[in-house]
């Protein structure tokens, strides 16, 4: 069996008049990220690994903020789609190790909810979607409550 690592991060403005959207569902809050896409930071992070991992350059190539067929696209597409391209070189997602950061809205409580939304797009079981949420202490741009980053690993396997 041969095995890749792959990194991805992401971040996006907080913005009135947006949704949020967080590893693939909705949270009720004043502001959303701003982006091309839904602008879920969370799975962007996610595909940028997959797609590092198996060296298939990264989600902007793929899926480009210019193109008018990802205007407001569901982030859980972009997902989807990205399996579907690593397994075009014959690999499926092993596990993912995410970090999600943001003082607002607090997450904990939905974690399983966003490791079920993923597994299921990723064919993975949900013990092996770690999904982590933090807050930055106040500091820099999400302590002030201006963006959400995320930090994603991922381990992608082939026979």
């Amino acid at each position: 069996m041969k095995i890749r690592v792959g990194f991805g991060f992401d971040v996006h403005q907080l913005v009135p008049e947006r949704e949020l959207w967080l590893g693939g569902i909705k949270f009720e809050h004043e502001l959303g990220l701003l982006g091309h896409s839904d602008a879920d930071v969370l799975i962007h992070a996610i595909c940028d690994a997959l797609l590092g991992a198996a060296n298939m350059r990264d989600i902007g190539y793929h899926f480009p903020d210019n193109a008018g067929e990802f205007k407001n696209i569901d982030s859980k597409i972009l997902l989807a789609k990205t399996v579907d391209l690593i397994a075009t070189k014959g690999y499926r997602v092993g596990n993912v190790d995410a970090t999600v950061c943001a003082e607002r809205p607090k997450l904990k409580a939905r974690i399983p909810e966003m490791q079920e939304v993923l597994a299921k797009l990723m064919g993975v079981d949900v013990d092996d979607v770690s999904i982590k949420a933090t807050t930055t202490e106040k500091l820099g741009f999400t302590g002030r409550e201006e963006g959400i980053s995320a930090y994603a690993t991922v381990l992608i396997e082939k026979d």
